[in-house]
Order: C-alpha cells, then structure tokens, then sequence
C-alpha cells in the first residue's frame, strides 16, 4: 500500500494559502547549488518479504553471545534473565504505560516505579532513589550537576578508571556549564589516588566502582577525603551484581551513586537501551532530577502511589529545574524490578557470588600460562596483559571467543592489554575450553 501523506490538491492548496505557486518557490531561499539534482540515490522500494529478506541476510552479519563465548565487560554485562521477564514487561498495559501523570489512571505502573526506586535505594544504600535516568552515563554526568549545585563549586575530580565512555558524557556536561575537571591517573592495583587532587573548590569526587579496570576502589578513604574538603563523594556503579557481594557505596560514605542497572533484566542486545539510577542521601534529595514515586492514602484511607517530587523543567520554572531530563525508562526498570523480586536477596548473593569465583578460576588459569595480571583486588572482570595481544584476539575471535575488550583503544599505553568479565553464564567448561584456544593462539 502507498503512502501519501497529501494529495496534489492538498499542496496546491497550502501552497495557495502562504503565497507561492510552487514547492520550488517555497524553499527558493536554499542555494541551487547545494540541492540534490535528479533525485535521492537509494534503492527501489521493496515488498514485505523481500524487505524481511534482506533484514535477515544483514542480522546474520552480526554475532551474539548465543554462538560466541563472550567475556565482554566493561558496563555491559551478560546475564541470565528469566523467561518470565519478558512475559510480563510485554503485557500491554506496562509496554504503553509511558509516563503517568495521572495516578488515578496509573496505579500499576507507580507501584513498579515505587518498588524500583526501593530496590535501587537498598542495593546502593542509600536514603532514596529516583524513577531512573536514560543510562549509566548520563546518570554519572547529572551527579555531578547535584554535586555542582549543592557546593556551588567549579572543580570536578575524576579518576580515570572511570568507564572512558562515561568520562566523555561527564566532559560534555562541564563544558557546557563551564566546570574544570581534573582526572587523576591509576597507580597500584589500577586504583586512584585523589589525596593530592582533592582540596576546598572541590565540587564533588567521582570514583568507579568496581572500575573500568575491575579494580575494586576503597570508597570509605575516598569519601572521607572529599567531606574533609566539603566536596561531594559520587560512586558510578556500572555492574550493580557486585552489590550482591560488596559493601554498598552509602555504607562506606558516599553521598550519591550514579548506577547502570541494565544488569538486571535487561539483554546486552547491541549496547542499549541501559537503565540509568540516581540514589543519594536525604539532604541532596532536592537536587535529585527526573522524579520520585511515593507511596501515600487516599481520602478512604487506600493505599496509593502519586508523584512525590517532579524538580524537572517540564513541570516547574526552567531556572529552578534540577535537570532538563524529561522522561526516565520506565520499561527497562520494570524489567530489573521483575528480575529482581525473583532473584530476591539470597538469589542475587548466590548469583553475584558465581560470577567471583569464575573470575577467580580465570585469574588462577591465566598465572597459570605466565600472562601478567595488571590488578588483583577485584569482583568479577580485571586486565590481563598479552603479548601482541591484538593478533591473538583475533585468533581468538576465529575460534568463537569474544575475550573482553582492548584496552588500548581507551587507554593508549595499555597496548597488550585486555579487560576481560565473568558472569554467571560463563561454564566452567566454556572457560577450560577458552584457555585452551589462548594457549594454542599465543
């Protein structure tokens, strides 16, 4: 079936009502010379299955984590996600439940934003959490907003063990609101040292963990050097299964933690969408941007859930706004809640646990061929350095085995080295086989 959006004799008559005779006439301000002459060069349309055809054919030049043993880490983490998932987040009434303004009409839906905040908040340790942000990234880069408003500070201090995709988005942010940032190198074990950094026009400190590198970085130490400085402490969580394990940020001082959830029911897919967090303590809570669901009593005395707190522009004066972030992902934080509430606290520890001990396994069977080890104090991923490691990635890749991510292409003077992640859904026998395939591939 074509489609046409307006008949000739609707363009005439527009055309008619704002003067013109012609479309030629409409865009004659546009040079001649930069207009496209004889047509767009694209190929002829298609029919539904030849379409369908040519989609399939283009798919299958990918590869997923089905085919290929994939170690890949980094902020996007393959994990088992449950069946049920999926059934339930596609259910018609949550896929089109976008944002809910009116909560007489949206109960359902608040709930499950509510109980999503309530995970983030216990996960993280901290006072509240807020309905969820786009990503990791952008959830790191507004942190430092709250931090900058709060403090009314410029100097941003940021390791850069830092996701370097992430330190990107934070640089976006404080050249636009004209912020000095300040990144500090890795030293031992590829962790940080601020202590020489960090002093009173300190904004706030930014801090990964674990790391980019694995690294798991002391955040009682950090946390209490930028309070010393009356700076704020921010955490970026990128794998939050580590907090099935780890202390969570709140406990160790931190006042706000900037999350990647995708961990939790959502795929890894082609690297989106991701599910950004914010939780913090009580007193930044003004600061939060995007909103807050809470739970409350209607006028009968029934339990109900309203939008507590919406410090968007959308909603109040644009000067007093905390954040022109507009909208959350509501869908990808359902899907967490749900595989979440199945996991439950001893699923989640038992899980999280999984994904050490075959980190552990890998580190042994790495020393194991003499390859060195850049960290130690690590969960579930660290760098490995191989010698001309980029042949033998590709080695690797003939054979069926992603082995995690190169980390000279962020970091130029690691250039044999390699981040490499573990998960729950790497088998032991999958692993055997991997080391067998590297030492056959050095």
């Amino acid at each position: 079936m074509d489609f046409v959006p307006h008949t000739r004799k609707d363009i005439e008559g527009m055309l008619k009502e704002v003067g013109v005779n012609s479309l030629d006439d409409l865009f004659r301000d546009i040079p001649d010379n930069i207009k496209i002459k004889g047509g767009l060069k694209i190929p002829a349309s298609l029919d539904e299955k030849s379409v369908s055809d040519l989609v399939g054919g283009l798919s299958k030049k990918n590869v997923n984590s089905k085919q290929y043993v994939s170690f890949l880490g980094g902020g996007c983490y393959n994990h088992f996600i449950p069946s049920a998932v999926a059934h339930l987040v596609y259910r018609s009434e949550f896929y089109t439940a976008y944002t809910p303004y009116q909560p007489e009409m949206s109960q359902g839906i608040l709930q499950a934003i509510f109980e999503f905040q309530t995970y983030m908040a216990r996960l993280t340790g901290m006072d509240l959490a807020n309905a969820s942000m786009y990503c990791g990234a952008s959830a790191l880069a507004e942190a430092m907003m709250m931090a900058k408003n709060h403090t009314n500070r410029k100097k941003i201090v940021i390791s850069k063990a830092v996701n370097p995709e992430y330190r990107q988005v934070v640089q976006t942010y404080a050249t636009a609101n004209e912020l000095e940032v300040v990144e500090i190198k890795v030293g031992n074990d590829l962790a940080t040292d601020f202590s020489e950094a960090v002093d009173d026009k300190t904004a706030c400190v930014i801090v990964q963990y674990p790391n980019f590198f694995g690294t798991i970085e002391d955040l009682e130490k950090i946390s209490a050097l930028a309070h010393s400085k009356g700076a704020v402490a921010i955490a970026s969580v990128q794998e939050m299964y580590s907090l099935g394990m780890l202390r969570p940020p709140g406990e160790l001082g931190m006042d706000i933690a900037a999350c990647e959830a995708q961990s939790f029911g959502n795929p890894i897919s082609f690297g989106g969408p991701h599910l950004g967090v914010i939780a913090c303590k009580t007193d930044l809570m003004r600061r939060i941007p995007g909103r807050l669901v809470g739970k409350t009593t209607d006028s009968e005395g029934k339990e109900g859930y309203i939008l507590t707190l919406q410090a968007r522009e959308q909603h109040i004066r644009r000067e007093k706004a905390s954040s022109n972030i507009c909208s959350n992902e509501a869908l990808c934080a359902l899907a967490a809640t749900i595989h979440l509430s199945m996991l439950g606290k001893s699923g989640l520890q038992k899980a999280s646990e999984i994904c050490a001990k075959n980190a552990t396994y890998a580190k042994k069977r790495f020393e194991g061929l003499k390859l060195h080890l850049l960290n130690q104090n690590i969960y579930n991923e660290f760098c490995v350095e191989i010698p001309n490691a980029d042949k033998v990635f590709e080695k690797l890749v003939e054979k069926k085995f992603i082995p995690g991510i190169k980390l000279w292409k962020y970091y130029p003077e690691m250039k044999n080295g390699l981040l490499i992640s573990f998960t729950e859904m790497n088998t032991k026998k999958e692993m055997d086989e991997f080391f067998s395939a590297l030492e056959g591939s050095l």
